[in-house]
């Protein structure tokens, strides 16, 4: 699921899409400035993916992703994920969400608030990313967050029945009676945003591959052999 990483992983997380909409201008072979995924309007050449994928190495152990087999699979997954990523922002532009500057504002004080700015800057220069991009891919992320809460979020409910069977399950051994009327304001909606948020992620999976079949997705193939060593 895109949303509801720890803060780390917020800032890891979002470096993957950034080069699909930043761009980059050189190129560092033959190869690549050639198109390694598209879908609609949105491409990735092979260069975008391959230091995409250098960047998003450093959430696995180094002895696991030096094995062939391990390496495959983390490259499998991230095409995937690319993938999904690209197929949210069509999404976006044919159902016409746009996310504001104030947004984004807002995005970056919440994230920046647990962290002195030399701690921030030291994690973006640690992953050799230019500030700029990072919130560039910030603000896709949210974008594609905003889609997601759009399509799914709105179709959500979080019955009372719901919330006291998660209450019975997580909280009766709490200094709080079971009456769920006697539950703390705080506490109720914090069991519903996490409920929210679990019904969401289930109906994720099957929502994105409906919308797979939907979009033309393209790959290619020989550059797809040439990443994968086969």
């Amino acid at each position: 699921m895109i949303k509801y990483f720890n803060m780390f992983m917020v800032l890891i997380g979002f470096l993957s899409i950034i080069y699909t909409l930043a761009g980059c201008a050189d190129s560092e072979s033959k190869d690549g400035d050639e198109y390694f995924i598209r879908v609609g309007d949105s491409v990735i050449t092979v260069l975008d993916f391959n230091r995409a994928f250098e960047i998003a190495k450093a959430s696995y152990s180094h002895n696991a992703i030096q094995q062939p087999e391990s390496l495959r699979e983390a490259q499998l997954r991230f095409v995937k994920q690319m993938t999904e990523e690209m197929i949210l922002l069509e999404r976006a532009k044919d159902i016409g969400i746009k996310i504001t500057d104030a947004e984004v504002k807002k995005a970056i004080e919440d994230i920046k608030q647990d962290y002195s700015e030399n701690v921030f800057d030291q994690i973006l220069l640690e992953y050799a990313v230019p500030y700029q991009s990072w919130e560039k891919g910030l603000e896709t992320r949210l974008l594609m967050e905003k889609v997601v809460a759009k399509e799914l979020g709105d179709q959500i409910v979080v019955t009372p029945d719901d919330v006291f069977k998660y209450y019975e399950a997580h909280h009766k051994n709490d200094n709080l009676t079971a009456d769920m009327k006697e539950v703390s304001k705080d506490l109720n909606e914090t069991i519903i945003k996490i409920l929210r948020r679990k019904k969401v992620e289930e109906a994720y999976k099957p929502w994105i591959k409906k919308l797979q079949k939907e979009y033309i997705i393209e790959i290619n193939k020989t550059q797809w052999k040439k990443i994968m060593g086969s």
